[in-house]
């Protein structure tokens, strides 16, 4: 097989979150277990960093990752979902796994997967472990699919394991409340392993604390120890942050290329998580620097407030559930424009009412559905964004609604696409 039909065959034969939704979480590591006792347990090979939260794991595991490599550390990083290819997932100092690494991988291990029947997250999962094993790298950074306590991921014994925080997401397999979902998230917490929190929320903070003291685990609230300064500047390019780390100034006006008003928090945690790991690697203060600056251009993140255009704006961002939408509204109410343009669509698992009601009404919405099956139907999708007072043209494609907008849009207006990581991967 070549790439494109060995894509094929693993996006049909495993069952896929992305496309599918709960009917491909499997709560259970044994498959994980046999998969990775069949390989050879790579995942014991090299050391790692685990990585769970709500949002911003993505984030903070390729700012990780950019560190660590301008430390001269070979770095692997393993990330959820691609936004294009399937080989996002999975890199080395910013280098996708090359196509012919999976073909073997899957050529090599087809019956076997079929005798399992996998998840594709299990599989990919094994395939990540696998190639960081065999390329020898000095450390890889995890990133959680979902949850924590049952995720495939939730096999390592990591050097420092990090939390961002909590927000209502996937409660139908994770709870109904912060409480419960801090509860699995904490299921990453390892004996006598250190563990940063990114947030200190009043709900989840004692089920951390209590999760750590059973395990023997220090425990580290980013927020009490580090403060992110934004620097006012006009840029498009970057945000510039004072970082202070117990009221004392630790670097000074650090040029940060991912924009959002959320970033100081992913920021805090960085720093937090990145003085923790100076026990066991030799990490300088110059390297941090580079590692935060040139973040984009070592780990090719993408999705993250992306500027795709100037004239208008285009600003395309992945956040997707209640604690990611109130984020992105805050950035918008800070922005000087003379119309919205709200390119939206979002997959039918989410709490989209909550979404909604988030959303500024003086825009202007291009409702569409990205394709894939768990994709919510655009009419359904306006149906709800009318009862929450949003008002906007249906479209059969994301495709079809960006182009319109974009055609409607004035050079001083701004084109926002969001709502989901679909929506923005068809975009981008």
């Amino acid at each position: 097989m070549n790439y494109a039909d060995t894509t094929n065959w693993m996006f049909n034969k495993f069952p896929m979150y992305q496309k599918v939704g709960a009917a491909a979480y499997k709560p259970d590591l044994g498959n994980i277990v046999e998969l990775l006792d069949f390989l050879g347990n790579p995942q014991n090979i090299f050391k790692t960093v685990h990585v769970a939260g709500t949002n911003g794991k993505g984030t903070v595991s390729h700012t990780l990752a950019s560190i660590f490599q301008e430390c001269g550390y070979k770095t692997g990083l393993y990330t959820s979902p691609h936004l294009r290819d399937f080989r996002e997932r999975i890199r080395i100092n910013g280098q996708v796994i090359p196509e012919q690494n999976v073909i073997d991988f899957i050529g090599n291990n087809k019956e076997k997967f079929e005798e399992m029947q996998l998840s594709f997250f299990e599989m990919a999962t094994g395939m990540a472990f696998d190639y960081f094993a065999k390329e020898k790298v000095d450390i890889a950074i995890i990133e959680v699919g979902l949850g924590g306590r049952l995720d495939s991921t939730n096999v390592i014994k990591p050097e420092l394991s990090v939390i961002t925080n909590i927000s209502l997401d996937h409660v139908a397999m994770l709870g109904n409340t912060l409480a419960e979902i801090a509860g699995e998230k904490a299921g990453i917490i390892k004996p006598n392993t250190p563990v940063v929190i990114g947030e200190t929320q009043l709900e989840t903070k004692d089920v951390f604390i209590k999760k750590a003291q059973e395990c023997n685990a220090p425990i580290y609230f980013a927020d009490q120890i580090v403060d992110c300064e934004k620097i006012h500047i006009e840029s498009l390019d970057y945000q510039k942050f004072d970082i202070w780390k117990d009221n004392e100034l630790y670097i000074e006006a650090v040029e940060f290329p991912l924009l959002g008003y959320y970033q100081k928090k992913n920021l805090a945690t960085v720093i937090c998580a990145i003085e923790l790991l100076k026990e066991k690697f030799n990490i300088e203060k110059k390297d941090i620097v580079n590692g935060l600056e040139y973040v984009v251009k070592n780990t090719n993140l993408m999705g993250r407030w992306q500027i795709l255009g100037r004239q208008p704006l285009v600003i395309a961002d992945t956040g997707h559930n209640v604690g990611g939408v109130k984020e992105i509204v805050m950035q918008l109410s800070d922005m000087s424009f003379r119309k919205l343009h709200f390119v939206l669509g979002c997959v039918n698992d989410k709490d989209i009412d909550g979404i909604l009601h988030l959303l500024p009404h003086y825009a202007d919405y291009y409702f569409c559905k990205a394709d894939l099956p768990r994709g919510l139907d655009a009419n359904i999708l306006a149906a709800k964004a009318a009862e929450a007072g949003l008002r906007g043209t249906v479209y059969e494609s994301v495709q079809q609604a960006y182009n319109s907008a974009l055609n409607n849009a004035h050079f001083d207006d701004v084109v926002f696409v969001g709502g989901s990581n679909f929506t923005v991967a068809e975009v981008i």
